[in-house]
């Protein structure tokens, strides 16, 4: 079986999270909690592109209530 992390012919979603960090998520998995779809579903490459994009500043966000 091949990686769904991993698979560049895979269709996947671009994920967020409230401290703006950006992650490659395999489109035929559930989005994990705390985490919302930014884009897709699309080829790896075209996400790639979404977080280079829009992923511009690394730091992290900080918690809310911190």
């Amino acid at each position: 079986m091949t990686n769904p992390f991993e698979d560049a012919d895979g269709t996947y979603l671009v994920l967020t999270n409230d401290a703006n960090q950006h992650s490659l998520w395999p489109a035929r998995l559930a989005p994990p909690m705390g985490w919302t779809v930014a884009h897709g579903a699309a080829d790896y490459q075209a996400c790639l592109d979404y977080v280079d994009a829009h992923w511009t500043d690394l730091t992290p966000k900080p918690a809310l209530g911190h």
